[in-house]
């Protein structure tokens, strides 16, 4: 089947790759000349675990290229996908949908034959209708059919979710555009992968639905942990003896300093919005956001709080940037949160981030970089855990100890056990449990 993927940005780019690999012919359009040119070169302008060898390999395989031309790219698919982005507004919180409209256009200029026009992107519902018109006006006689098929891949295991997702969602109510779509997903009926068709505005819920499930999931448990740090309980302890409930389970019970990237504050927002403007107000979701919000003010606190009430002069060595472990995605991450609020009140923050340092300059001009975990603590006052990467697990703990003014770590992930940080001679404050001093 031949494919065109609308946008090379990290929907668009995983898709694409994983459609090739699947056996299509797939042709990722992009107008950024420079990002054409390093793909065709095999690099990847994202950092995402196994893709770069997945491009490779279907480039090599003659599965897969890349072009800044639209035209021809459109004329030859059987499915065009729009994986462009859908980036909040300012004011209102609602998704600015102009580059989806925009490629609507560009694909009605382009039709060829009966076209599936699906829509990757995250958009609110009733876009779908709202594209669908624009072609119709466009190229009324045209032969298509626009389809909802939402995304769920997690930034840092995205080929795996492509491949072994726990579900396909299409929404359309077309039978040509259902058959090509089946046709499509194909492979994935070896694993069983359950493919729900729906309409069009079901689907384009689904994912704003579960996005904010997600969400209101996460700041539960950290508004669970403020009260265990409260009362002396243990959120960890909490969190497995709810998750052990099937009806709830454990994943996305893990206490922190409140959700960052590029889906929950975006898609929780325009949410938000959606349910104003149609009456049905999301007050569930617009408590979630505000409490997310204060969750990340609430960690500078704890940070200063821990520092002996001040910050004014303490080097800090903070471990982790992105807004989770294997992306360099900093959209926003607590980081971007924490650190500037620190950094006013006088710290100097001294940084590591195994991924993220290229796009932490740009964003942070305030904290400088280390090319390592050891020559970022290297006479710190103080450790700061942001981000769960795997090494940060598996440190020279004693290396760290000597290396510090003072032993202290504050561990916003709860990548230790309080326990034997204080076996080891540290300080730890850490998320919904127990402070603790060295033994």
């Amino acid at each position: 089947m031949h494919v065109t993927m609308i946008g090379t940005g990290y929907v668009g780019l995983v898709s694409g790759a994983c459609f090739a690999d699947f056996g299509n012919q797939v042709i990722c359009v992009d107008k950024d000349a420079g990002k054409i040119d390093q793909l065709r070169q095999g690099k990847s302008p994202i950092f995402e675990p196994l893709l770069e060898a997945l491009i490779a390999r279907n480039v090599e395989g003659g599965r897969l290229s890349f072009s800044t031309e639209a035209g021809p790219a459109i004329r030859s698919a059987d499915a065009v996908f729009i994986a462009v982005g859908t980036p909040s507004r300012r004011g209102d919180g609602f998704a600015d949908l102009s580059f989806v409209y925009d490629a609507a256009r560009e694909i009605a200029a382009e039709l060829d034959g009966f076209t599936v026009i699906a829509t990757k992107s995250t958009v609110p519902v009733g876009t779908g209708d709202e594209v669908d018109a624009i072609v119709r006006q466009l190229r009324p006689e045209g032969e298509f059919a626009v389809v909802s098929n939402p995304e769920f891949l997690r930034e840092g295991a995205a080929i795996e979710d492509f491949k072994h997702p726990d579900r396909v969602v299409v929404g359309t109510e077309d039978e040509r555009a259902r058959r090509l779509m089946a046709e499509l997903y194909r492979p994935l009926y070896i694993n069983e992968t359950p493919v729900l068709f729906t309409s069009r505005r079901t689907a384009e819920l689904i994912k704003y639905a579960a996005n904010a499930f997600l969400a209101t999931k996460i700041t539960f448990i950290n508004e669970m942990a403020e009260l265990c740090e409260k009362v002396g309980g243990n959120v960890q302890e909490v969190a497995r003896g709810m998750g052990l409930d099937r009806r709830i389970g454990s994943k996305f019970l893990h206490a922190g300093p409140g959700f960052g990237g590029s889906c929950f504050p975006k898609d929780a927002s325009a949410l938000a919005t959606i349910g104003q403007r149609h009456g049905a107000p999301m007050r569930i979701v617009e408590t979630v956001i505000g409490v997310n919000n204060s969750r990340k003010a609430a960690m500078v606190q704890k940070i200063i709080t821990a520092c002996d009430g001040s910050v004014r002069g303490k080097r800090l060595a903070v471990l982790g940037l992105a807004f989770k472990p294997n992306t360099d995605d900093m959209r926003e991450a607590p980081s971007l949160s924490i650190l500037p609020v620190l950094a006013a009140e006088g710290a100097q923050i001294c940084a590591y981030d195994p991924a993220a340092t290229a796009e932490a300059h740009r964003l942070l001009p305030e904290i400088t970089t280390a090319a390592d975990p050891y020559a970022c603590v290297d006479g710190a006052d103080a450790v700061i855990i942001l981000t769960e990467w795997d090494q940060f697990r598996a440190l020279d703990l004693d290396r760290v100890k000597s290396a510090l003014r003072k032993p202290l770590l504050v561990d916003l992930r709860n990548v230790y056990r309080p326990e034997e940080m204080a076996a080891r001679g540290f300080t730890y404050v850490s998320i919904g449990r127990p402070d603790c001093k060295p033994a």
